[in-house]
């Protein structure tokens, strides 16, 4: 019952980290207008990934996407690539852990299978958390050196006795929606390998039984066997099995006259 709700409790939080992910990755509000200081409040201007749009005072907000690749800044393209790659591990990830789930039946599937397939699940939400993670991470340090340079060259005029305008740019909530994101789909993920250690089947050991081809005469004691040839009081060969450990003594003996019968 634990594992069960373990593997579900897991699959229920990564589904919710992709949908965040999935809904970060459109979102508008990567970098906001920081308007700290600044005269102009008429226009307020905010980027994401994929375009950027200007909003008035009156309400109107116009946006427009980037229509280049080979002109956008290498740090932005490599942010989408993140995010893209963790959307795609995420959606395969769920795909394989609704087939995993123990409370879903399908055909003759063994528990070693659905064991299999949620630690593959699991792995697959972890990484994709990570992308997430680091994507989001990139653009935000791409943010903070951008607003520092940005404001080094606001008070650079004059020797800093002039204030010159500048657009600068802070942290917008699609950033937080993809950490938060992020750490859900990591945190379903890890719980989807803990419950594949649940679900793998324990090994089952067998007590080996030794077989010795021996003659008329077999007699069978408790931790092993014992057999002899029937060669008289003599025996030509015995052999003595305790435990794994054998002992053999071979004893040359006359035939007897029931060896002829």
């Amino acid at each position: 019952m634990a594992v069960t709700a373990c593997q579900g409790l897991g699959f229920v939080v990564s589904l919710i980290g992709i949908g965040g992910i999935i809904g970060a990755t459109c979102m508008d509000q990567w970098s906001t207008q920081d308007l700290y200081n600044n005269p102009v409040t008429a226009v307020f201007n905010y980027q994401g990934l994929w375009r950027s749009c200007v909003r008035e005072s009156s309400g109107f907000t116009e946006c427009r996407g980037y229509f280049t690749m080979l002109g956008l800044p290498a740090m932005l393209q490599a942010v989408r690539a993140l995010m893209i790659v963790g959307i795609v591990l995420g959606a395969i990830g769920l795909l394989v852990s609704i087939f995993a789930l123990k409370c879903i039946r399908i055909g003759t599937m063994e528990d070693s299978a659905k064991a299999n397939m949620t630690l593959t699940s699991g792995i697959m939400f972890i990484i994709s958390g990570l992308c997430a993670i680091a994507g989001v991470s990139v653009f935000a340090n791409m943010l903070v050196t951008n607003f520092w340079m940005s404001t080094a060259n606001m008070y650079s005029g004059m020797g800093g006795m002039v204030q010159t305008v500048q657009t600068r740019y802070t942290f917008g909530s699609a950033l937080f929606v993809g950490w938060v994101a992020g750490g859900l789909t990591l945190i379903g993920g890890v719980m989807m390998c803990i419950a594949c250690r649940g679900l793998a089947p324990e090994e089952t050991t067998y007590k080996a039984v030794s077989y010795h081809a021996s003659g008329h005469n077999v007699a069978y004691k408790t931790g092993g066997f014992k057999a002899s040839t029937g060669f008289g009081p003599n025996t030509k060969n015995k052999k003595i099995y305790e435990g794994g450990a054998h002992i053999e003594d071979e004893v040359q003996s006359h035939p007897s006259k029931y060896d002829y019968v």
